[in-house]
């Protein structure tokens, strides 16, 4: 099975898009520990940077991809966002 690729889509000063991140490291750090040997790669892109990125996620971030697909936007749910990284894997 390929490696899950989630994506962090924000822009520098949004206090959701840090809470995010924020939760995303929690659970990348968790996952590192308990499956050391299944690994999640991880990007994080701005919305001010990309174009096609603003026009589709102005009013939703920050917004997290599992794989490309979105998984949630807003509020980032550490249990749930940990639950779809381990089904994705």
């Amino acid at each position: 099975m390929p490696t899950p690729v989630l994506t962090l889509i924000g822009k520098p000063g949004c206090h959701l898009c840090d809470d995010a991140r924020v939760v995303v490291s929690a659970v990348l750090q968790q996952l590192a520990t308990e499956s050391p040997a299944t690994p999640v790669d991880f990007e994080e892109k701005s919305i001010l940077e990309d174009a096609a990125l603003h026009e589709r996620f102005v009013e939703e971030i920050p917004v997290v991809l599992i794989n490309g697909a979105v998984h949630n936007y807003w509020r980032i749910d550490l249990v749930r966002l940990k639950a779809a990284l381990q089904e994705a894997q």
